[in-house]
């Protein structure tokens, strides 16, 4: 299983550990898993329409990844913005990655480092490679090598080995205060909710 559907899997999981009484989320999320796209996407719409961030967050994959329906990336960018405004990691490391490269939305670094950080202060590893990446390049953010070795450590500390390499090839551009700064904030990290 790539990495995309084993997040989506664990998300859809979390959502239906969450919605005993979801009635229609419930089946939605069966139907997905069982890859009957046609009955998901009916039964996700509705909920996503009416704010359900799982529905919402999933369309936003379906549309992104062409899962039963046409890849349409402007589609996808509509049901991640909608989610990600409510708090959801997934959409907006997703959305994140969109605006990095320009497909669905504009090409905008800033953006894309504002969304990786939302989802990164959720402890979301993908999303803190991601911004440790921006601030080691200073694309989106002001370069900044000890908040990216913070970003980097706390995605290497979620087993995410790139941003443990990437970590280690910035601290021989660091001096050993930076590092021990770097390190420090790294400790003292406490995530912040989401929906």
């Amino acid at each position: 299983m790539n990495p995309l559907r084993a997040t989506l899997a664990a998300l859809l999981l979390l959502a239906a550990a969450g919605t005993a009484n979801a009635g229609p989320l419930e089946d939605a999320l069966a139907a997905s898993k069982k890859s009957d796209y046609a009955t998901a996407l009916r039964l996700f719409r509705p909920l996503a329409e009416k704010g359900n961030v799982v529905a919402q967050s999933t369309l936003g994959f379906m549309y992104e990844t062409s899962e039963g329906v046409p890849q349409d990336y402007g589609e996808a960018a509509k049901w991640y913005r909608l989610a990600a405004a409510q708090g959801d990691a997934f959409a907006q490391t997703r959305l994140g990655y969109m605006h990095e490269i320009g497909v669905g939305v504009p090409r905008d670094f800033a953006a894309a480092a504002k969304l990786f950080r939302l989802a990164a202060e959720q402890g979301r590893a993908v999303a803190q490679n991601e911004l440790g990446d921006m601030y080691t390049s200073g694309r989106g953010v002001p370069q900044d090598y000890v908040a990216a070795y913070m970003w980097l450590s706390l995605a290497a500390a979620q087993d995410d080995h790139a941003a443990a390499l990437r970590r280690d090839r910035i601290a021989k551009l660091m001096t050993p205060a930076q590092i021990e700064q770097a390190q420090k904030l790294s400790r003292e990290w406490k995530p912040k909710s989401g929906p």
